[in-house]
């Protein structure tokens, strides 16, 4: 005969009234995890600018501040932090708070500064995780029209005859089109001519629109506007192909100079230990509104080309461009700097 206690602990009633308060005392841990991913971000987001206003970093980190903001309901704000290449910018995420309410857009520079410098205030591979790849830009040599020549083989020529005249304006130190300069330097036999760094793109740009320098190196999305307007001259871009709107423009691959090609790209990265689902939120929110049309035409008529990649994705890209800026700057006779 079956005990009467070991039938009460089998029947149905028994294993429901089990589950019950089982599924009673989880469900406010379980409120608690959803209401916690629920509140984010329930308060600013700050999207640090490792450069100074103006520039190509700033303008992409303004368009998607504005678009995350509409798109969410959540409050986005820029902060720019330049100087140092960068580093300064960068050492401030890397040891902010892991809560999801500080975040870096980077560019290039994060993968071209372990090569640049003999230390960092930040490890690429260790003290970040990485959000979602944006866009890529590539880089232009620009003069003022007046200076007379349309092509960049017409500019080498002008400047060998007084080299100590010329000089050359760039962002800062490490950024693609300060290398990309070093790089044209050597490579054209103008070592003499002087480089001008600036604290980013829009001072660099606007020491050509000022005409206190002769040939600007910057990236394209700043420049665009005023090779449109006429107001400064392309004498060649740095991509693999031709700017679909800029067409008489050569890439310098064109113009001779062989494995030219230099670009700078945008990502969103966070300090490493945040959580999971910090990270996916915003991996989520930003890939989506990356496939808005609208948005991806501001980006496009801005200089850039649209990436729209997962963070795994982008950090696939550093791995690979880490090792060969360090190979870069090594050829071009850039030594290490002091960080």
């Amino acid at each position: 005969m079956q005990d009467p206690k070991l039938a009460l602990l089998r029947s149905p009633t028994r294993r429901r009234l089990i589950t019950v308060l089982a599924a009673g005392a989880a469900a406010p841990a379980v409120l608690r995890i959803t209401g916690a991913l629920a509140a984010y971000p329930e308060r600013p987001v700050r999207i640090v600018v490792a450069n100074s206003p103006g520039g190509p970093s700033d303008i992409i980190a303004r368009i998607m501040a504005a678009t995350l903001q509409e798109a969410t309901g959540a409050t986005f704000v820029v902060e720019n932090r330049g100087g140092a290449a960068g580093n300064i910018g960068m050492g401030t995420v890397a040891r902010s708070e892991p809560d999801g309410y500080t975040i870096l857009l980077a560019t290039s520079a994060y993968a071209v500064n372990p090569g640049l410098f003999e230390t960092l205030p930040y490890d690429p591979f260790k003290d970040f995780a990485a959000i979602v790849e944006l866009a890529t830009s590539p880089n232009v040599f620009a003069v003022r029209p007046e200076l007379g020549v349309g092509t960049i083989e017409e500019f080498v020529t002008l400047a060998k005859q007084e080299p100590d005249k010329f000089n050359v304006s760039t962002p800062p130190i490490g950024t693609t089109p300060q290398l990309q300069a070093e790089v044209f330097k050597v490579r054209a036999g103008l070592q003499r001519m002087a480089s001008v760094t600036h604290t980013g793109g829009g001072e660099a740009l606007n020491a050509l629109l000022s005409k206190t320098v002769q040939l600007s190196s910057g990236v394209l999305a700043p420049a665009h506007p005023h090779i449109k307007s006429g107001a400064i001259k392309g004498l060649a871009v740095t991509g693999a192909a031709r700017w679909h709107d800029l067409p008489d423009i050569p890439t310098m691959l064109e113009a001779g100079y062989k494995d030219f090609v230099f670009e700078t790209y945008t990502s969103l990265m966070a300090p490493a230990n945040i959580s999971p689902e910090t990270v996916a939120w915003l991996e989520r929110e930003c890939l989506k509104v990356l496939q808005r049309p609208e948005l991806r035409d501001k980006l496009v008529a801005a200089g850039f080309e649209v990436q729209a990649k997962d963070g795994k994705t982008h950090m696939a890209r550093v791995a690979r461009e880490v090792p060969m800026y360090r190979e870069i700057i090594a050829g071009a006779g850039i030594g290490k700097r002091k960080g």
